[in-house]
């Protein structure tokens, strides 16, 4: 009889610790709400991918800079198989069982590899991170880990921060070095 109220004891002491984590999760959601805002929406139509579909699993989505700071608002905190795909106006992620992700091309503000995201801690350059401004101002992190780690530098090489920005015409500035020092003054 004592070892059948222990079980009990031990069970409902289990029952309490997960229906606490549920209701802090709730909550943390209830907080992030005003904070996150809603997501983009996918665009009805998009051209073929520059890039992928690479598959991998969507770790989730983080407030930055923290890496742990989990997104808990909708679906968009839980992980999930996904497909990612770059498009010339932004990256797809379509996830198995869940919303998907569209992340526009102006909203990114950085791609990069990482050791983690979201408590999922992998090898060093495990996980590929892109960071990006949400329509309510806030920016995130949402954390990708491929099935094939050899396609990180062709994403890491879309990071804004390595492309030299257009000019006028849409092209790219010529980057040869000037001459640095001015012109002589020819001035009598």
């Amino acid at each position: 009889m004592t070892s059948v109220l222990i079980v009990l004891v031990v069970l409902l002491a289990w029952v309490g610790v997960v229906g606490l984590m549920l209701r802090g999760w709730r909550n943390r959601g209830h907080r992030q709400t005003q904070l996150i805002g809603a997501f983009p929406e996918v665009p009805a139509t998009l051209s073929v991918p520059e890039l992928g579909p690479h598959t991998g699993l969507y770790l989730g989505s983080t407030i930055a800079p923290s890496w742990q700071d989990r997104v808990a608002v909708g679906d968009y905190g839980d992980r999930a198989t996904t497909e990612i795909s770059a498009y010339r106006d932004g990256v797809l992620l379509e996830r198995s069982g869940a919303n998907p992700i569209w992340i526009p091309a102006t909203s990114i503000t950085a791609i990069r590899t990482e050791r983690g995201i979201a408590g999922k801690v992998m090898t060093a350059d495990g996980v590929l991170v892109i960071r990006w401004t949400l329509p309510s101002g806030t920016e995130i992190d949402s954390g990708i880990r491929a099935d094939d780690k050899g396609v990180y530098p062709d994403w890491v090489a879309r990071d804004p921060r390595r492309r030299p920005p257009p000019d006028d015409t849409g092209d790219h500035p010529d980057t040869t070095p000037t001459d640095p020092t001015p012109p002589e003054d020819d001035r009598p």
